[in-house]
């Protein structure tokens, strides 16, 4: 057990900063006369009182890549401010390991996905396309690259990138852990708590639908949640007993939801209630005056307010409906 302990009082200024942009970031009020607008115009000029460029006249495309490059902007930037790299890392990471399994599957199906790419993560996505094209991961962090020699042969050997996606899914939230234990954070070791218990859950659910056996979903489970993974794969016989077991957690909802879900129910309903579980959680952060736990859930408010964004804007420009686009929206942070 890491004794380890995070001083906050490094983060009175940088905390202080985010408190202070908080206040502009996209509310559900804003989001809501976004998606009520007439136009894609009139909802990209809502976004400028929120900091952003004016996004009108974009095409889908170019959203998405505006978007994208604001995000990497952000963390470079609170990466420069940070006193520990830890915060920071914890959402790039996530990139990496996006990138890693969008190059081990075009690899295997002889295709070029560059679209795909993100520019978020802590290896750049040109360094990454060589050390996977190379086979040399001299400049790839050591959890990161051996799970990409894991998954590149579970891979080769069953044709299966699901299979392989696992690796790579159990070697993220290791580092995930690892990190929250080395900087010593209460907070973020929380964070990954529920990310690895949502995850667990969401695998448990899907596993379910699908008709697949308890060694399989025992293949997806991710160690190191609140809620231990033998309970989770036992609880795995009916959606009623999955639902008793989170019922008590800050996933009960999105439990309850899962056992409709395997029933028959909207996966889209439970996907989203998974979501709002994290960002409920995220929210205990506004009680911290200072620290490290503003500065994470001030990075997740920015993904979280990313993904709104992206879907309300490429919504109206593909004719989806402003109810359909209001149904789908994840809970915002501020």
């Amino acid at each position: 057990m890491s004794k380890n302990k995070c001083v906050r009082e490094k983060y009175l200024y940088l905390s202080a900063m985010l408190r202070a942009r908080e206040a502009k970031m996209l509310t559900r009020e804003k989001a809501e006369r976004m998606i009520d607008t007439a136009s894609f115009d009139e909802a990209a000029k809502i976004l400028t009182d929120c900091g952003y460029e004016d996004f009108s006249g974009m095409n889908a495309k170019q959203v998405d890549t505006a978007l994208a490059e604001r995000r990497a902007e952000i963390f470079a930037e609170i990466a420069r401010m940070s006193p520990d790299p830890e915060p920071v890392e914890v959402f790039r990471m996530k990139y990496d390991y996006h990138n890693a399994k969008t190059l081990l599957k075009s690899e295997a199906a002889a295709t070029e996905r560059e679209d795909l790419l993100s520019g978020s993560g802590r290896v750049s996505a040109q360094v990454l396309t060589k050390s996977i094209t190379e086979e040399k991961f001299t400049s790839v962090p050591p959890v990161l690259a051996d799970a990409i020699v894991q998954a590149k042969s579970v891979l080769a050997r069953t044709a299966n990138p699901q299979l392989a996606d696992f690796v790579l899914d159990k070697a993220y939230f290791a580092e995930l852990q690892n990190a929250a234990e080395k900087l010593g954070s209460k907070f973020l070791k929380g964070y990954a708590g529920i990310l690895i218990d949502s995850a667990n859950l969401r695998s448990a659910v899907r596993t379910m639908r699908m008709g697949k056996d308890a060694d399989f979903l025992k293949l997806a489970l991710v160690p190191g949640g609140n809620t231990d993974v033998g309970r989770v794969a036992a609880a795995s016989s009916s959606g009623e007993a999955l639902a008793a077991l989170f019922a008590n957690t800050g996933l009960a909802a999105a439990a309850a939801l899962g056992a409709e879900a395997v029933n028959g129910g909207r996966m889209t309903d439970f996907e989203l209630a998974c979501d709002n579980a994290v960002t409920a959680h995220l929210t205990n952060a506004r009680l911290v005056a200072f620290g490290e736990a503003p500065v994470i859930a001030y990075l997740a408010a920015v993904e979280g307010e990313t993904t709104a964004v992206r879907m309300i804007l490429t919504g109206f420009l593909a004719g989806i409906a402003p109810d359909t686009i209001r149904e789908r929206m994840r809970d915002l942070y501020a």
